[in-house]
């Protein structure tokens, strides 16, 4: 996109360019594309697919996306690291894509749906850290 000015406004191919990119790099990190690689193998197209209707339904209420991802996330070995690289590397793909409106609604959303799924998990500072039941 370099000489072009940068999309202010979310679009289907804003969304398609912005995961390939993002799980792309996502792919070659030390610390979270080995957790990707354990789930996924070479089998990236349907998941990619997958979260382009994702981020359709979160940024343009396409309605695409019906899967749970707190359910998909639960088995992984995830923890507070993963999450900021997660967000780290999102933000950096974002900011080199998109500007205005487009780019505060994807880094917005990227942090809510990461509080979602930390609290689910119970990782982090927003983690419940509910008591733990005493062995009867």
């Amino acid at each position: 996109m370099s000489g072009t000015a940068l999309p202010e406004r979310i679009t289907e191919e804003l969304i398609a360019e912005l995961v390939d990119t993002f799980y792309g790099r996502v792919r070659l990190d030390p610390l979270i594309g080995p957790i990707f690689l354990e789930k996924l193998g070479d089998d990236w197209d349907a998941h990619l697919a997958k979260l382009r209707d994702f981020w359709s339904s979160v940024t343009l209420m396409s309605g695409r996306y019906r899967g749970k991802p707190q359910q998909i996330h639960m088995p992984l070995p995830l923890d507070m690291q993963h999450f900021e690289r997660w967000l780290s590397l999102f933000e950096q793909t974002v900011t080199e894509l998109c500007t205005g409106p487009a780019r505060f609604l994807f880094i917005d959303r990227a942090h809510r749906i990461a509080d979602s799924l930390q609290i689910s998990l119970n990782i982090g500072p927003k983690a419940l850290n509910l008591p733990q039941r005493a062995a009867g």
